[in-house]
C-alpha cells in the first residue's frame, strides 16, 4: 500500500513539474546540475529582496537537485531542475511513458525521501496572470463563501490569488460550497464520482 501512495506523490510531482510553464533566463540566477546537488542564489529569483520567498525557492530548487541527482543513480535520465525547481519531463505522452516505464517506477520509490512540496512563491510564479473577469469571479466566490456559513474564507489578493486557511470541514463551509459551487463552475449537485 505504502508503495502505491509513494508512486501516487511521484506521478502527482511529475505532472506538476511538466505541466508548469518553462521560464527564460534571465541570467541572474545558476540553475544547479543534480551533480552539484545544491544551488547558487542570483538576482532571477521572482522573489523580492528580504521577504523570504528567495529561501524558500533555493531550498526548493536544491531538493530537486537531490531528488534528480537520486533518479539519475537509479538509472533515470532526468533534466536539470531549472533556477525554480521545475523538471521537465517533456510533457504529455513523454510524461505517460515515463509513469508506465518500471525503470521509473523503481527509481521513484528509491527517491520518494527527495520528493518536497512546491513552495508558495514557485507555484504561483507559475500560474498565469488571471484576467480581472476571472478575479471578480473569485471575489464573488469568497463573498458568497463568507455569506453562506465559511466565514473565515479568505478574500483573494489583488491578483486573484493568494487564499490562506480556512476550515473545510465544518457543516457550514460544506453548506457554503454546495451553494457557492456554480459560481466557479462546480455544480451544485455534483454526479457520483465512478470507481
Amino acid at each position: 500500500m505504502r508503495t502505491n501512495r509513494v508512486l501516487l506523490a511521484v506521478a502527482a510531482s511529475v505532472m506538476a513539474f511538466a505541466l508548469t510553464g518553462c521560464g527564460g533566463d534571465d541570467g541572474g540566477s545558476k540553475v544547479p546540475t543534480a551533480a552539484s546537488g545544491g544551488a547558487t542564489t542570483g538576482s532571477g529569483s521572482g522573489a523580492a529582496a528580504g521577504d523570504g520567498a528567495g529561501d524558500d525557492v533555493a531550498a526548493y530548487v536544491a531538493a530537486q537537485g537531490k531528488y534528480v541527482k537520486c533518479l539519475r543513480e537509479n538509472g533515470v535520465d532526468a533534466p536539470d531542475p531549472d533556477a525554480q525547481g521545475n523538471i521537465d519531463f517533456g510533457g504529455g505522452d513523454n510524461v505517460r511513458a515515463l509513469k508506465k516505464d518500471p525503470k521509473f517506477k523503481t527509481a521513484s520509490e528509491a527517491c520518494a525521501e527527495f520528493v518536497t512540496a512546491v513552495p508558495e512563491s514557485v507555484e504561483k510564479g507559475n500560474q498565469p496572470a488571471l484576467t480581472a473577469a476571472q478575479i471578480k469571479i473569485k471575489q464573488e466566490y469568497a463573498t458568497c463563501m463568507q455569506k453562506n456559513g465559511a466565514a473565515d474564507f479568505p478574500d483573494p489578493g489583488p491578483d486573484g490569488l493568494g487564499q490562506g486557511e480556512w476550515d473545510q470541514t465544518s457543516a457550514g463551509a460544506k453548506r457554503a460550497t454546495r451553494i457557492c459551487g456554480p459560481i466557479i463552475g462546480v455544480p451544485a449537485t455534483a454526479a457520483p464520482g465512478k470507481g
